[in-house]
């Protein structure tokens, strides 16, 4: 039985096309894993490349034709130290702040604002008399007492009293600073409540301990005479 043999230019033409058809897949694989200072190629721009303006180069958008917009006044970018560590953190000179800083006086409208914020934001735990008795922390502390352990693996603690010693003793800026970053258990609470109206609680704080624990000797002296009888 004879056994047929495709010509060899067939053989050699099959030889080619399979060689040709392999060269793409080659470079394709030696272009992905070679280095390249080039962009790469996209096929799809998406937000990839967009018009935009060099450092220095002229905008006719804006008036003064500067594609570099100037700062604008009072924006502080996020996580930059601001200047006034005093209205912005409540520390002088490395120490807690014994005094309000200037953007706040501490007048009748500036404490019934702090009152306003303390009784939204602080009393639900601490109470409107700042002893540590607030609805929800009453709540709490009856639920554990009530539990043989943890509820769904949490425990409460006791909300602290603004009139023990350890807190009446701080001074506005460390009052400050922990109704902006929290303290043990007690969230911060910078994201819901301005600078500004944390000063306003620090100062109406201050006020509310000084009613609690106040001497004759704090009432002013032109005040004083007409309480004596």
């Amino acid at each position: 039985m004879n056994k047929f043999f495709p010509p060899r230019i067939i053989l050699f033409a099959a030889s080619l096309i399979g060689t040709l058809a392999v060269i793409p897949f080659a470079v394709i694989a030696w272009t992905r894993s070679a280095p390249s200072s080039g962009r790469p190629i996209h096929i799809i721009q998406d937000m990839d490349y967009q018009p935009r303006f060099d450092t220095q180069e002229v905008n006719p958008l804006f008036a003064d034709d500067r594609a570099m917009r100037p700062q604008i006044p009072g924006v502080v970018a996020v996580g930059q130290s601001r200047d006034d560590v005093h209205f912005s953190e409540g520390v002088v000179d490395g120490a807690w702040a014994a005094t309000m800083p200037e953007q706040v006086s501490v007048t009748m409208e500036v404490l019934n604002r702090g009152r306003e914020r303390f009784n939204i934001y602080c009393s639900a735990c601490h109470g409107y008399s700042g002893f540590g008795d607030g609805i929800v922390n009453q709540r709490a502390m009856v639920a554990m007492s009530n539990a043989d352990g943890p509820i769904y693996g949490t425990a409460w603690v006791q909300a602290k009293s603004l009139h023990d010693p350890e807190v009446r003793d701080q001074p506005p800026g460390q009052i400050f600073n922990t109704i902006t970053h929290g303290i043990r258990n007690m969230a911060g609470y910078a994201a819901q409540i301005p600078p500004r109206d944390r000063w306003t609680i620090a100062a109406y704080v201050k006020a509310l301990q000084k009613s609690q624990d106040a001497t004759l000797q704090d009432v002013p002296p032109q005040e004083r005479a007409s309480l004596n009888p």
